[in-house]
């Protein structure tokens, strides 16, 4: 569900950004009446399995909620849920990708694209080109298109553009060393 309140999700993304930590997504589900936030954030830094807290999801609910209780827009009663991204992270913007690059990563797109034979995609982030240098652009975002390089299985690289992405994420494999 799109965000019900217009400029919340920048209020709520310059107040996880304070306590050093960046907002990864966020999801609203519920009705509007009891709206329900998921919030996933993370480190600037992080690597799968190091990353957030349970302790540093408790800063950002306490952080938010003072905010969320005085928002003229927010429902009285509405559900605040704070959480890492997991290892299989969900790579929204372009600095994402960036940040990612050599990592495997499975992409669900709007069209088969050329080279693929499905609209999922599955295969090592090889890069970016062009798009918002800032790479704050969201992958919805017209403001700064740009194009994911995936490369497939076989070899195979594809060219996805952003605005064909529906989602993306990074893909764990378990060590079956224990």
């Amino acid at each position: 569900m799109a965000s019900p309140i217009p400029g919340i999700e920048e209020g709520i993304e310059d107040r996880v950004e304070a306590l050093s930590m960046e907002m990864v997504e966020l999801e609203w589900a519920g009705s509007a009446a009891r709206p329900i936030l998921r919030l996933r954030v993370d480190l600037p830094d992080s690597s799968p399995g190091k990353g957030v807290t349970v302790h540093d999801c408790v800063r950002v609910s306490r952080a938010l909620e003072p905010w969320l209780d005085e928002h003229p827009d927010v429902p009285e009663r509405y559900t605040l849920e704070v959480s890492s991204p997991g290892v299989e992270r969900p790579l929204r913007r372009r600095r994402d990708f960036l940040r990612f690059a050599g990592s495997e990563v499975v992409v669900k797109v709007d069209n088969v694209l050329p080279g693929a034979k499905s609209r999922r995609l599955e295969g090592v982030l090889e890069g970016v080109e062009g798009g918002d240098p800032a790479g704050d652009a969201t992958v919805a975002d017209e403001q700064g298109p740009y194009t994911v390089l995936v490369r497939l299985g076989k070899g195979t690289e594809v060219r996805v553009p952003s605005e064909e992405i529906v989602r993306a994420h990074l893909v764990y494999r378990w060590d079956d060393e224990s």
